[in-house]
């Protein structure tokens, strides 16, 4: 009887399996349970979405706005690729500012006390071998500077602001760093947006932004309505 039982239902599976019962199969998902929820990525190894942050929807990707090249005489305005790019990346204008830092190392270090007597000492030995010498060396015919040496190398501290190579403003109270107010202003301008960019990528500066567009928006809500108020009084009979 048994045997009878299952080759009838063996015969019929079949014919309920064509029956057009599969439907239920086409939506299974044979992934295991606790990676449904995993999405974007359903295992550690996978890659990681590019583009916007999807467990985050409503967050605005942050992108530097257009700036004015720090070295003086440029002014070129560009689109940085970092928050901290404080140049143009121009040919000419990194040519000019590698120059410049060059000339900067030099008069930093002919200040040192180190290299200063190291310099004089090098000259005292040159002066006794002059002296020393039955015929004095040939001066060449054109003794000066040639090219940008004569323009760059100076004896005096230059400015700090990139690209300037003026000699610092005297002060009584402490050494000063630049050559006028407009250097000095320019470099500030600079290490003050880059202390607003990090201070704002923290959660508490990011509070304190949110907190500043608030007040600035009741602000302008409270203006509009003064003039909407004051136009009124205007427009109504006396």
């Amino acid at each position: 009887m048994w045997l009878s039982v299952s080759r009838s239902l063996a015969t019929s599976f079949p014919v309920w399996f064509m029956h057009g019962s599969i439907d239920w199969l086409l939506g299974f998902d044979k992934r295991p349970r606790r990676t449904l929820a995993r999405s974007p990525r359903a295992v550690p190894w996978e890659s990681a979405p590019v583009g916007h942050r999807h467990d985050k929807p409503n967050c605005r990707c942050r992108r530097p706005r257009k700036r004015v090249c720090l070295r003086k005489g440029c002014g070129c305005k560009y689109q940085p690729r970092c928050w901290n790019q404080r140049y143009c990346q121009d040919p000419e204008c990194m040519r000019l500012l590698r120059r410049w830092q060059a000339a900067q190392r030099q008069a930093d270090r002919r200040q040192d006390e180190a290299v200063k007597a190291q310099h004089a000492e090098a000259e005292r030995v040159r002066r006794q071998h002059a002296t020393s010498s039955p015929q004095p060396p040939k001066v060449p015919e054109d003794a000066t500077a040639r090219g940008h040496a004569a323009k760059i190398i100076s004896p005096t501290p230059m400015c700090h602001r990139p690209g300037c190579h003026e000699p610092l403003v005297k002060s009584g109270r402490n050494q000063a760093r630049y050559c006028c107010s407009a250097c000095r202003e320019a470099v500030r301008q600079v290490l003050d947006r880059e202390r607003k960019w990090l201070w704002r990528g923290t959660f508490r500066g990011r509070r304190a932004r949110e907190q500043e567009y608030q007040a600035a928006r009741t602000r302008r809500r409270g203006e509009q309505a003064d003039i909407v108020s004051a136009t009124s009084a205007r427009a109504s009979p006396s």
